[in-house]
Protein backbone atom coordinates (compact mmCIF):
# COMPACT_ATOMS: atom_id res chain seq x y z
CA UNK A 1 0.00 0.00 0.00
CA UNK A 2 1.45 3.32 -1.09
CA UNK A 3 0.31 6.83 -0.04
CA UNK A 4 -0.55 9.71 -2.64
CA UNK A 5 -2.15 13.17 -3.55
CA UNK A 6 -5.44 13.28 -5.71
CA UNK A 7 -4.88 15.32 -8.01
CA UNK A 8 -7.95 14.87 -10.61
CA UNK A 9 -11.25 13.62 -10.77
CA UNK A 10 -12.73 13.05 -13.39
CA UNK A 11 -15.87 11.30 -11.91
CA UNK A 12 -15.29 7.55 -12.75
CA UNK A 13 -11.88 7.44 -11.54
CA UNK A 14 -9.20 10.10 -9.97
CA UNK A 15 -5.78 10.69 -10.76
CA UNK A 16 -3.20 10.35 -8.16
CA UNK A 17 0.21 11.39 -7.45
CA UNK A 18 2.12 9.24 -5.10
CA UNK A 19 4.93 9.85 -2.89
CA UNK A 20 7.41 8.63 -5.46
CA UNK A 21 6.26 11.05 -7.67
CA UNK A 22 4.32 9.41 -10.14
CA UNK A 23 0.65 9.59 -11.52
CA UNK A 24 -1.67 6.38 -11.83
CA UNK A 25 -5.12 6.30 -12.68
CA UNK A 26 -7.09 4.70 -9.97
CA UNK A 27 -11.20 3.72 -9.13
CA UNK A 28 -12.75 3.36 -6.26
CA UNK A 29 -15.39 0.17 -5.15
CA UNK A 30 -19.08 1.01 -5.36
CA UNK A 31 -19.91 0.99 -1.50
CA UNK A 32 -16.88 3.25 -0.31
CA UNK A 33 -18.31 6.03 1.49
CA UNK A 34 -16.65 8.47 3.94
CA UNK A 35 -18.18 8.16 7.39
CA UNK A 36 -20.46 11.23 8.21
CA UNK A 37 -20.40 12.80 5.04
CA UNK A 38 -23.34 12.04 2.58
CA UNK A 39 -21.28 13.45 -0.62
CA UNK A 40 -21.83 12.30 -4.12
CA UNK A 41 -18.07 12.29 -4.83
CA UNK A 42 -16.52 10.63 -1.64
CA UNK A 43 -13.16 10.55 -2.81
CA UNK A 44 -12.30 14.85 -3.53
CA UNK A 45 -9.22 16.72 -5.50
CA UNK A 46 -6.63 17.58 -2.49
CA UNK A 47 -7.77 14.44 -0.65
CA UNK A 48 -4.58 12.39 0.93
CA UNK A 49 -5.01 8.71 0.23
CA UNK A 50 -4.06 5.63 0.51
CA UNK A 51 -3.82 2.97 -2.66
CA UNK A 52 -3.32 -0.42 -3.50
CA UNK A 53 -3.48 -2.10 -6.85
CA UNK A 54 -4.98 0.89 -8.31
CA UNK A 55 -7.72 1.25 -5.83
CA UNK A 56 -8.02 3.64 -3.15
CA UNK A 57 -8.31 1.88 0.16
CA UNK A 58 -8.54 4.36 2.59
CA UNK A 59 -8.72 8.55 2.35
CA UNK A 60 -7.22 10.42 5.35
CA UNK A 61 -8.55 12.64 7.84
CA UNK A 62 -9.05 15.76 6.21
CA UNK A 63 -7.78 19.45 7.58
CA UNK A 64 -10.70 20.49 5.89
CA UNK A 65 -13.15 21.00 2.61
CA UNK A 66 -15.34 23.15 0.86
CA UNK A 67 -18.83 21.79 -0.25
CA UNK A 68 -21.85 23.15 -1.57
CA UNK A 69 -25.34 21.07 -2.46
CA UNK A 70 -25.74 19.04 -4.91
CA UNK A 71 -27.34 19.89 -8.45
CA UNK A 72 -29.64 17.04 -7.93
CA UNK A 73 -31.42 19.53 -5.27
CA UNK A 74 -30.99 16.47 -2.77
CA UNK A 75 -29.59 16.87 0.73
CA UNK A 76 -26.49 15.67 -0.07
CA UNK A 77 -23.32 17.57 -0.90
CA UNK A 78 -21.02 17.73 -3.40
CA UNK A 79 -17.06 18.47 -2.18
CA UNK A 80 -15.55 20.76 -3.88
CA UNK A 81 -11.99 20.28 -2.79
CA UNK A 82 -10.46 19.07 0.54
CA UNK A 83 -7.16 20.21 2.29
CA UNK A 84 -6.78 23.61 0.91
CA UNK A 85 -5.23 27.17 2.48
CA UNK A 86 -7.85 29.85 0.77
CA UNK A 87 -10.34 29.93 -2.08
CA UNK A 88 -10.18 32.78 -5.01
CA UNK A 89 -13.70 33.31 -6.16
CA UNK A 90 -13.41 34.69 -9.66
CA UNK A 91 -16.45 37.17 -9.79
CA UNK A 92 -17.31 39.42 -12.92
CA UNK A 93 -19.69 42.26 -13.03
CA UNK A 94 -20.48 42.16 -16.32
CA UNK A 95 -19.96 39.25 -19.29
CA UNK A 96 -21.48 37.58 -16.94
CA UNK A 97 -22.97 39.69 -14.13
CA UNK A 98 -21.72 38.08 -10.79
CA UNK A 99 -24.57 38.57 -7.74
CA UNK A 100 -23.87 39.64 -4.47
CA UNK A 101 -25.83 36.94 -3.50
CA UNK A 102 -24.09 34.75 -4.96
CA UNK A 103 -20.49 36.06 -3.58
CA UNK A 104 -21.83 36.19 0.14
CA UNK A 105 -23.47 32.78 -0.33
CA UNK A 106 -20.02 31.55 -1.21
CA UNK A 107 -18.48 33.86 1.48
CA UNK A 108 -20.97 32.49 4.06
CA UNK A 109 -19.48 29.16 3.13
CA UNK A 110 -16.46 29.54 3.45
CA UNK A 111 -16.59 31.02 7.21
CA UNK A 112 -18.55 28.16 8.18
CA UNK A 113 -15.58 25.83 7.27
CA UNK A 114 -12.76 28.06 8.46
CA UNK A 115 -11.27 28.68 5.01
CA UNK A 116 -9.87 32.12 3.93
CA UNK A 117 -11.59 33.87 0.99
CA UNK A 118 -10.33 36.08 -2.20
CA UNK A 119 -12.24 37.72 -4.34
CA UNK A 120 -10.83 38.25 -7.60
CA UNK A 121 -12.47 40.74 -9.88
CA UNK A 122 -12.01 40.23 -13.90
CA UNK A 123 -12.49 41.34 -17.06
CA UNK A 124 -11.69 44.63 -15.77
CA UNK A 125 -10.22 45.61 -19.33
CA UNK A 126 -14.32 44.83 -20.97
CA UNK A 127 -16.01 47.30 -18.31
CA UNK A 128 -17.76 51.01 -18.69
CA UNK A 129 -16.47 53.50 -16.06
CA UNK A 130 -19.97 52.91 -14.30
CA UNK A 131 -18.81 49.04 -13.80
CA UNK A 132 -15.42 50.08 -12.80
CA UNK A 133 -16.30 52.41 -9.84
CA UNK A 134 -18.84 49.86 -9.04
CA UNK A 135 -15.78 47.18 -8.77
CA UNK A 136 -14.47 49.53 -6.48
CA UNK A 137 -17.50 49.91 -3.94
CA UNK A 138 -17.48 46.19 -3.91
CA UNK A 139 -13.55 46.03 -3.25
CA UNK A 140 -14.42 48.75 -0.50
CA UNK A 141 -17.08 47.06 0.93
CA UNK A 142 -15.27 43.07 1.07
CA UNK A 143 -11.90 44.64 2.25
CA UNK A 144 -14.06 46.77 4.98
CA UNK A 145 -15.06 42.86 6.37
CA UNK A 146 -11.20 41.92 6.03
CA UNK A 147 -11.95 40.03 2.47
CA UNK A 148 -8.72 40.69 0.23
CA UNK A 149 -9.53 41.30 -3.09
CA UNK A 150 -7.99 41.98 -6.31
CA UNK A 151 -8.95 43.44 -9.88
CA UNK A 152 -7.12 42.41 -13.24
CA UNK A 153 -7.56 41.53 -17.03
CA UNK A 154 -7.41 37.80 -17.19
CA UNK A 155 -6.67 37.83 -21.00
CA UNK A 156 -3.56 39.81 -20.43
CA UNK A 157 -2.36 39.59 -16.75
CA UNK A 158 -0.51 42.58 -16.33
CA UNK A 159 -1.46 42.07 -12.26
CA UNK A 160 0.23 38.42 -12.68
CA UNK A 161 3.04 38.88 -10.19
CA UNK A 162 0.28 40.43 -7.16
CA UNK A 163 -1.47 37.20 -8.60
CA UNK A 164 1.21 35.08 -7.83
CA UNK A 165 2.40 36.73 -5.16
CA UNK A 166 -1.12 35.80 -3.36
CA UNK A 167 -1.15 31.95 -4.01
CA UNK A 168 2.63 31.37 -3.01
CA UNK A 169 2.99 28.78 -0.94
CA UNK A 170 -0.67 27.62 -0.32
CA UNK A 171 -2.94 25.00 -2.13
CA UNK A 172 -6.30 27.23 -3.68
CA UNK A 173 -9.46 26.44 -4.65
CA UNK A 174 -10.46 28.48 -7.63
CA UNK A 175 -14.16 28.97 -7.95
CA UNK A 176 -16.59 31.47 -9.71
CA UNK A 177 -19.75 31.08 -12.02
CA UNK A 178 -19.52 29.56 -15.46
CA UNK A 179 -18.10 32.21 -18.00
CA UNK A 180 -16.25 34.31 -15.38
CA UNK A 181 -12.91 33.48 -17.15
CA UNK A 182 -11.04 30.82 -14.95
CA UNK A 183 -9.88 29.03 -17.78
CA UNK A 184 -8.19 32.25 -19.41
CA UNK A 185 -6.63 33.14 -15.75
CA UNK A 186 -5.49 30.16 -15.49
CA UNK A 187 -3.41 29.64 -19.00
CA UNK A 188 -2.33 33.59 -18.66
CA UNK A 189 -0.70 32.30 -15.25
CA UNK A 190 0.82 29.01 -16.55
CA UNK A 191 1.65 31.24 -20.10
CA UNK A 192 0.28 27.63 -22.02
CA UNK A 193 -3.11 26.47 -22.82
CA UNK A 194 -4.00 24.70 -19.57
CA UNK A 195 -7.37 24.40 -19.82
CA UNK A 196 -10.00 24.95 -22.56
CA UNK A 197 -12.00 28.07 -22.42
CA UNK A 198 -15.21 29.12 -23.76
CA UNK A 199 -17.83 31.40 -25.16
CA UNK A 200 -20.68 33.40 -23.23
CA UNK A 201 -23.74 33.08 -24.41
CA UNK A 202 -25.49 35.97 -26.52
CA UNK A 203 -28.65 35.00 -25.35
CA UNK A 204 -28.10 35.11 -21.76
CA UNK A 205 -24.71 36.78 -21.52
CA UNK A 206 -23.85 33.72 -19.21
CA UNK A 207 -20.82 31.20 -19.71
CA UNK A 208 -21.03 27.77 -20.57
CA UNK A 209 -19.26 24.65 -18.60
CA UNK A 210 -15.43 24.06 -20.24
CA UNK A 211 -13.98 22.37 -17.17
CA UNK A 212 -16.08 19.44 -16.51
CA UNK A 213 -13.97 18.02 -13.73
CA UNK A 214 -11.74 19.42 -11.01
CA UNK A 215 -7.72 19.14 -11.16
CA UNK A 216 -5.18 20.65 -9.37
CA UNK A 217 -2.32 22.47 -11.32
CA UNK A 218 1.07 23.25 -9.70
CA UNK A 219 2.85 26.47 -9.60
CA UNK A 220 6.38 27.18 -8.74
CA UNK A 221 4.93 28.04 -5.26
CA UNK A 222 1.63 26.66 -4.52
CA UNK A 223 -1.32 25.27 -6.26
CA UNK A 224 -4.70 25.74 -7.57
CA UNK A 225 -7.39 23.68 -7.72
CA UNK A 226 -9.72 24.32 -10.47
CA UNK A 227 -13.69 23.39 -10.93
CA UNK A 228 -16.30 23.60 -13.47
CA UNK A 229 -18.26 26.82 -12.57
CA UNK A 230 -21.39 26.76 -10.73
CA UNK A 231 -24.62 28.25 -11.20
CA UNK A 232 -26.05 28.36 -8.05
CA UNK A 233 -24.87 28.00 -4.33
CA UNK A 234 -26.79 26.13 -2.07
CA UNK A 235 -26.27 26.00 1.30
CA UNK A 236 -25.59 23.11 3.10
CA UNK A 237 -25.89 21.75 6.84
CA UNK A 238 -27.05 25.19 7.83
CA UNK A 239 -29.10 26.03 10.80
CA UNK A 240 -31.11 29.02 10.87
CA UNK A 241 -29.51 30.14 14.02
CA UNK A 242 -26.53 29.88 12.77
CA UNK A 243 -26.59 31.53 9.17
CA UNK A 244 -25.72 35.03 11.60
CA UNK A 245 -22.28 34.11 12.77
CA UNK A 246 -21.26 33.41 9.11
CA UNK A 247 -22.03 37.44 7.81
CA UNK A 248 -18.56 39.19 10.00
CA UNK A 249 -20.76 42.36 10.37
CA UNK A 250 -24.30 41.15 11.29
CA UNK A 251 -22.40 38.54 14.05
CA UNK A 252 -20.37 41.26 15.25
CA UNK A 253 -23.72 43.89 15.57
CA UNK A 254 -25.84 41.32 16.94
CA UNK A 255 -24.49 41.11 20.06
CA UNK A 256 -26.27 44.29 20.91
CA UNK A 257 -29.61 43.41 19.94
CA UNK A 258 -32.44 43.08 22.77
CA UNK A 259 -33.31 39.33 22.34
CA UNK A 260 -30.17 36.39 22.16
CA UNK A 261 -32.59 34.42 19.51
CA UNK A 262 -33.43 37.60 17.36
CA UNK A 263 -33.24 36.27 13.48
CA UNK A 264 -32.86 40.35 12.44
CA UNK A 265 -35.94 40.13 10.67
CA UNK A 266 -39.11 41.69 12.07
CA UNK A 267 -37.66 41.48 16.10
CA UNK A 268 -38.25 45.03 18.18
CA UNK A 269 -34.58 46.31 19.75
CA UNK A 270 -32.77 44.39 16.55
CA UNK A 271 -29.74 46.06 16.47
CA UNK A 272 -28.67 44.41 12.50
CA UNK A 273 -32.10 45.59 11.39
CA UNK A 274 -31.21 49.71 13.07
CA UNK A 275 -27.71 49.54 11.41
CA UNK A 276 -28.87 48.15 8.01
CA UNK A 277 -31.04 51.75 7.79
CA UNK A 278 -28.04 53.27 9.24
CA UNK A 279 -26.22 52.16 6.24
CA UNK A 280 -23.21 50.60 8.72
CA UNK A 281 -24.56 47.27 6.77
CA UNK A 282 -24.84 46.78 3.52
CA UNK A 283 -28.12 46.22 2.05
CA UNK A 284 -26.71 43.93 -0.47
CA UNK A 285 -25.21 41.80 2.58
CA UNK A 286 -28.04 41.74 4.58
CA UNK A 287 -30.53 40.76 1.29
CA UNK A 288 -28.36 37.68 1.09
CA UNK A 289 -28.51 36.50 4.98
CA UNK A 290 -32.09 37.02 4.52
CA UNK A 291 -31.79 34.68 1.31
CA UNK A 292 -29.53 32.53 3.26
CA UNK A 293 -32.11 32.21 5.86
CA UNK A 294 -34.78 31.16 3.43
CA UNK A 295 -32.88 28.59 2.31
CA UNK A 296 -33.11 27.01 5.78
CA UNK A 297 -36.47 27.38 6.68
CA UNK A 298 -38.00 26.73 3.52
CA UNK A 299 -35.31 24.08 1.85
CA UNK A 300 -35.05 26.14 -1.00
CA UNK A 301 -32.07 25.38 -3.75
CA UNK A 302 -30.55 28.39 -5.16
Amino acid sequence: MVRGLVIKSTGSSYIVRLDDGRDVECHIKGNFRIRSIRSTNPVAVGDNVQVEDDWITEVEERRNYIIRRATNLSKESHILAANIDQVALLVTVNHPVTSTTFIDRFLATCEAYRVRAVLIFNKIDLLTEEELALINELRALYESLDYPTLALSATNLTEKEELLGALAGKTTLLSGNSGVGKSTLLNALFGKEMTRTGKISDAHDKGMHTTTFSEMYFLPSGAIIDTPGIKGFGSVDMSKEEVSHYFREIFRVAQQCRFGNCTHTNEPGCAVQEAVVRGEIAVSRYESYLSLLGDCTESKYR
